[in-house]
């Protein structure tokens, strides 16, 4: 069997290499929809910790995107929002604490969960290609390609593109390299160009220290926003996650990791969904999943060990405790086309 913890730079690396899918959405939940930030980062931190801990590989932690999508683009308010966390929980909780879930997996054509795989690849594709151009919702809202940087051309070029065909070319180069690691190298980077080059919105209100995350800062839901979020959100969203965060995920971890990826069952997969999603109605974060596509990330950027989960969990733990309401002035250092690049 394999270790179940390292922490070289490789996993360093992989630990890193879904922040493209998880951070947009994550962002735009805080911004427009009003989550958080210091319990989103906390259920982020504490589910990657703890999936590692358990499963004892690289487990992903991941958006659930057809809520994360719609939530977005109609500004649904957090109530609604945190509503329909509850939903996928306990939805969640109850097909896999009744054991259905195995039934369902054991039905499903592995030519369904293949499909499931690429469409979310091509979509993941198709996301990163908007961060560069400049053409996601977020940064359409913005009216810029890169927000937080002081500069949006360089001559003719748009940043973003320059960033993103530097970004690509690099990861390229890069990718099996384990002196220098591709995904280490390109979020240094951003992290230096928006040192240098970026806005530095919000740093005049950093203040250091001590943050928790506060018990339903919300609220209790109402039974209209349960309603709304049960027809627009949850049902929409439980196939997607069955799929993609169960089905397909499970089996691509015993593809990569074999024996080591033992407890990787669809009913521990389900229920490991079903408490972090809990948690994540109860400090006011978003609802998360274990996609298959950020499995495919963190493993191609190097991360083999339950160690990338610590390392990447500690991470969002202390932009939750150390910079609370603020700890997006953190997260904006990476330009947007390095987002899409991972």
């Amino acid at each position: 069997m394999s270790p179940r913890y390292r922490f070289d730079r490789m996993e360093i690396a992989g630990s890193l290499g879904d922040m493209g899918t998880l951070l947009p959405i994550a962002i735009g939940m805080i911004l427009i929809n009003g989550l958080s930030p210091t319990g989103m980062f906390f259920s982020i931190g504490i589910f990657y910790i703890l999936s590692g801990m358990y499963y004892g590989i690289t487990v992903p932690v991941q958006p659930m995107k057809v809520i994360g999508a719609y939530a977005i683009a109609t500004a649904m308010t957090p109530s609604q929002v945190l509503a329909s966390s509850a939903l996928m929980g306990l939805f969640l909780l109850i097909i896999g604490g009744t054991n259905a879930i195995t039934l369902i997996g054991k039905y499903t054509p592995k030519p369904v969960v293949r499909g499931v795989q690429i469409s979310t690849g091509t979509l993941l594709m198709a996301q990163g290609v908007k961060f560069m151009i400049g053409s996601s919702k977020f940064q359409m809202a913005r009216q810029m390609a890169e927000p937080y940087l002081t500069i949006q051309h360089i001559g003719p070029m748009p940043v973003g593109i320059v960033i993103g065909i530097v970004g690509g070319v690099l990861t390229l180069l890069l990718l099996e390299n384990r002196k220098f690691p591709a995904g280490l190298v390109v979020i240094l980077s951003g992290i230096f160009m928006g040192l240098v080059l970026g806005t530095h919105e919000g740093f005049d209100k950093l203040n250091i220290g001590i943050y928790f995350p506060k018990f339903l800062p919300f609220g209790l839901p109402t039974g209209a926003d349960f309603t709304f979020a049960f027809f627009a959100m949850a049902l929409p969203q439980l196939p997607m996650t069955i799929g993609n965060a169960v089905i397909a995920n499970a089996d691509l971890s015993h593809e990569y990791f074999g024996k080591d990826s033992q407890k990787v069952t669809y009913r521990s997969v389900t229920i490991s969904m079903a408490l972090a999603n809990l948690l994540s109605f109860v400090v006011g974060g978003m609802p998360l999943c274990h996609g298959a596509g950020g499995l495919a990330a963190h493993y191609r950027f190097g991360a083999r060990t339950a160690g990338s989960n610590l390392m990447v969990g500690i991470l969002f733990l202390a932009l939750a405790f150390f910079f609370g309401i603020h700890a997006l002035s953190v997260v904006y250092l990476l330009p947007m086309a390095i987002l899409g690049v991972l």
